[in-house]
């Protein structure tokens, strides 16, 4: 068993080094929930005291990925990497482990978020058994596939809004710019400037913040987002989820947000039309975007409770 690094949270020997994993309030009742951030590199610390609520109702965990907050922080660039799916995949399967073994649980809930969302429908095929359902939300289907989408959007809506600076922009990236990071970094500031929707704010804005959350713990994250894409991202560009089969074991889900300005809602929904489930269901969440687990964790929770909370609940 890991070593207390703070109140709820551990350092765990998971895939030869330690690595962060936080768990909420352990009532033993409640299903556990390991939550797989995106980013990459993104950790989900910052949701913890927003997410108060969720505990009620689960055990939440979140886990510094490898590469990300504190588990970059105590390892370092180089203990960390490199960083591929694979890598990351069997880490991931590591903490389900733990965590089963720990909260004594035959089975856990995974819920993914973006890159999250990639990871955890490759833990769901390469160990079904683990898990009793799965909630995808910001959803990546196909890499290729979303940026040419995201592109298209993006060319209409500055032609509607009559934005010449933007289309100018637009221009120069050129409609097929998933093999340059440059360019799919300026497509997400675009796409965030131009976004519809009022159901959410288009960044991460959990709230409250934990009182533990200072500048430096905000600076950790963004050097594990530049340092987990810069390493991820020539293998990110081939991430095509259908690929791997449309047949699960596992119940899935999928809440996304209907104006979602980084992984179009249309790849979503024809993915989860695809594939074969023993329950399968989409939700489209009106108005919200990219970050819509964060930013609206009360209608989010709603939705959990309504839709996932009883089959995980049966299944025990």
């Amino acid at each position: 068993m890991g070593r207390r690094g703070g109140v709820g949270g551990m350092y765990v020997q998971i895939g030869g080094i330690e690595q962060w994993i936080q768990i909420g309030t352990e009532n033993r009742d409640n299903p556990v929930l390991l939550f797989l951030h995106g980013g990459p590199g993104g950790s989900s610390r910052p949701a913890a005291a927003a997410w108060r609520s969720w505990e009620e109702c689960f055990i939440v965990v979140h886990w510094d990925q490898r590469g990300a907050g504190l588990t970059l922080s105590r390892n370092g660039e180089e203990r960390c990497g490199p960083l591929t799916v694979d890598r990351i995949v069997n880490d991931g399967i590591e903490v389900v482990d733990f965590l089963r073994s720990r909260l004594e649980k035959a089975q856990i809930l995974l819920v993914g978020h973006s890159w999250g969302s990639v990871l955890g429908v490759h833990m769901l095929k390469r160990r079904p058994e683990l898990f009793s359902a799965y909630v995808g939300t910001g959803q990546m289907v196909n890499k290729r596939r979303n940026e040419e989408v995201n592109y298209r959007r993006l060319v209409a809506q500055a032609k509607a809004a009559e934005n010449a600076e933007a289309s100018a922009t637009l221009a120069e990236i050129g409609p097929s710019p998933f093999l340059d990071r440059d360019k799919v970094r300026k497509l997400r500031q675009l796409g965030d400037a131009l976004a519809s929707g009022n159901g959410d704010d288009v960044f991460m804005r959990p709230h409250p913040l934990p009182s533990e959350f200072t500048q430096e713990a905000r600076e950790l994250i963004s050097r594990g987002r530049d340092y987990s894409s810069a390493q991820l991202f020539a293998e990110m560009c081939n991430v095509d989820l259908p690929s791997l089969g449309l047949a699960f074991e596992t119940p899935m889900f999928c809440f996304h947000g209907s104006c979602d300005q980084q992984t179009p809602i249309e790849l979503a929904e024809q993915y989860f039309a695809d594939i074969r489930a023993p329950t399968k269901e989409f939700v489209c969440l009106e108005g919200c975007h990219h970050f819509v687990v964060f930013n609206r964790p009360d209608a989010f929770l709603s939705e959990m409770l309504a839709r996932v909370r009883p089959i995980v609940v049966g299944s025990r």
